[in-house]
């Protein structure tokens, strides 16, 4: 014979709190930033960001006033799988960086090696 729980909620309040917790499960951005150091020399701004696994052009860098924007995208595979463990966000990151100092974007350089991109932006002097 079934259990029967007594529940000190209404059914509507416990049935409406059900439905937002799994529309706002869908909801939720699928976006992931990756770990980032920002530090500055005398003469530029350093970002380094953590990406393994993603060709150049996965990668937009973009600069607007004193917000550098990086974002791009890493590609899962399509085999199917069954996770034990998952660590390693897939799909689209995307992180916003509030560049401390006055800068020279057209002397800026990005590289992309080993997992790391690295962007040197000189002060603007």
């Amino acid at each position: 014979m079934p259990t029967i729980v007594r529940k000190s909620q209404s059914i509507v309040t416990e049935t409406r709190r059900e439905v937002y917790n799994a529309v706002a499960w869908y909801a939720r951005p699928s976006v992931w930033s990756p770990p980032t150091d920002v530090y500055e020399t005398r003469e530029r701004i350093i970002v380094r960001m953590e990406i393994a696994g993603l060709r150049d052009e996965d990668l937009e860098v973009t600069v607007q006033n004193n917000l550098l924007m990086v974002s791009g995208n890493r590609s899962d595979t399509q085999e199917r799988k069954a996770y034990h463990q998952m660590e390693i966000p897939f799909g689209r990151f995307s992180v916003g960086i509030e560049l401390p100092a006055r800068i020279n974007i057209e002397e800026a350089v990005a590289e992309y090696k080993d997992g790391f991109l690295t962007i040197r932006i000189p002060k603007e002097t």
